[in-house]
């Protein structure tokens, strides 16, 4: 992988509990990783949802290979969270392709 390609900066993300000056427990994203990415392909759909007609948008992350990135993270990517759908590896683990969609509802 040419480090040449990989120019957007991404954070990979972590959903943690914390407990509050209260007492109550509260969800908060945590980061796991800072990376350097590449992003191979990006697209917009436009679903007809419950709610209304809502974009998602897919975009697909390669970056070097880090362990432990399942489904359940997210990245953050230029202010815009993006849920993992599926992590691929290379047989060698030199590098990842990260799956994300990113569903924002109209108005």
């Amino acid at each position: 992988m040419r480090s040449g390609k990989l120019r957007y900066h991404i954070q990979i993300q972590k959903a943690t509990t914390t407990v509050n000056e209260f007492g109550t427990p509260q969800s908060a994203w945590q980061t796991f990783a800072s990376l350097r990415a590449e992003i191979v392909r990006q697209s917009t759909e436009e679903f007809m949802r419950n709610q209304g007609a809502s974009d998602e948008e897919t975009v697909v992350f390669r970056t070097r290979y880090v362990a432990g990135i399942t489904n359940a993270e997210r990245i953050l990517f230029e202010g815009v969270a993006h849920n993992i759908r599926e992590v691929v590896s290379d047989p060698m683990r030199r590098h990842l392709e990260i799956r994300t969609a990113t569903v924002r509802a109209e108005e």
